[in-house]
């Protein structure tokens, strides 16, 4: 039997998942069809996945057809994987050491030539930041750089040591921002982009015990909303461009359900800037929030048909949301109010962690 050929309608979405040898069950990086018009995920059979161990984030080059994945275990490594023609996934080279354990995050600096990675870290080494080089073909160089987080938290189990936990550009390209989510802070870089060294140029201190995991920032680059798993709660920051700082100004509990022991995942703000929304695993929805000045109002939270939704990513007037434990890929539509509908019927994907849209 002929293999389906996809409607033009269709978009190819990347999916990452944990593989036998790091806990999970999935296959690495896989692929399916997203139609946006009726919210549906199918498998893709003409795409083979990639056997790529732990890939739980995903991130593509800004001009090339190549994408990045971590490689999360103590020993951890990235990974450049090509795509061409929307039909075959090929790895670039060889996965290359983070330079830390257990890295869970990673990013392209915008102008094409930086890796930076997140490395979590484990009981024997410290949460950390790490540079690669890129080549012009996009395959992953030698380490430029690796900054080592300190610091700790109140939260018995969790905040022993340091865990970076995600590392991102602002959007206007000056600083390097690393959440840590065991020294409760997130730590503002300066990255020479001629060497590929970082410079720390501030700590941004969080509150005690929350345990911050990721960022979103607002399109215009005046603040940013911080997940906080370890409090369950949204922070508002105001950011300085002109020094990389964040101070926090206000703060929402991440889910309205109660007596339910939750922590938020993947966060996401719209492109207007007037919504943001947050996984919740525990209560396992997806919650919506409408941007009030400094504070963040829930508009609504909805199943996020599945259970421990993870990665979360804004893809043509929908959310598409990683459900670990129950290996589901769902579609959530965004209504014009910022709300969600309820999901669609769910693409099977096992250990499903990150989502990527190409």
């Amino acid at each position: 039997m002929p293999t389906p050929t996809p409607s033009p309608d269709e978009l190819l979405v990347l999916t990452g998942s944990y593989t036998p040898d790091t806990g999970g069950s999935g296959a690495g990086l896989a692929a399916v069809r997203f139609a946006p018009g009726t919210g549906s995920l199918k498998d893709e059979p003409r795409v083979s996945p990639v056997p790529l161990s732990g890939a739980s984030f995903l991130a593509a080059h800004p001009s090339l057809d190549v994408v990045y994945s971590t490689n999360e275990a103590d020993a951890g490594a990235v990974s450049a994987v090509l795509r061409r023609n929307d039909e075959v996934l090929s790895p670039l080279g060889a996965p290359v050491g983070s330079g830390g354990a257990n890295p869970c995050h990673l990013t392209v600096h915008p102008d094409g030539h930086w890796l930076l990675t997140a490395n979590y870290g484990s009981d024997t080494m410290p949460g950390s930041v790490a540079v690669h080089r890129l080549d012009a073909d996009g395959r992953i160089r030698e380490l430029t750089d690796v900054a080592v987080h300190e610091g700790t938290g109140p939260v018995r189990g969790r905040q022993e040591g340091s865990h970076a936990h995600q590392v991102v550009v602002a959007p206007d390209g000056r600083f390097v921002l690393a959440t840590d989510l065991g020294a409760d802070a997130v730590f503002t870089y300066r990255l020479d982009t001629r060497t590929g060294h970082l410079q720390q140029t501030a700590v941004n201190r969080a509150r005690p015990g929350s345990g911050p995991r990721h960022l979103a920032f607002a399109p215009d680059g005046t603040c940013a909303w911080s997940a906080d798993e370890l409090s369950s709660t949204l922070t508002c920051h105001r950011y300085d461009p002109d020094v990389g700082t964040l101070t926090a100004v206000s703060r929402t509990p991440a889910t309205t359900i109660r007596d339910v022991s939750n922590q938020p995942g993947g966060i996401v703000a719209s492109p207007c800037g007037r919504f943001v929304w947050v996984t919740n695993r525990g209560a396992d929805t997806v919650a919506a929030f409408r941007v009030s000045g400094t504070d963040l109002q829930p508009i609504g939270e909805v199943p996020s048909g599945g259970i421990w939704p993870r990665g979360l990513a804004l893809v043509a007037g929908h959310l598409l949301v990683a459900n670990q434990h129950s290996g589901t890929l769902a579609a959530l539509r965004v209504l014009p109010t910022g709300a969600l509908s309820r999901p669609a019927p769910a693409s099977r994907v096992p250990s499903v962690v990150c989502t990527l849209a190409l």
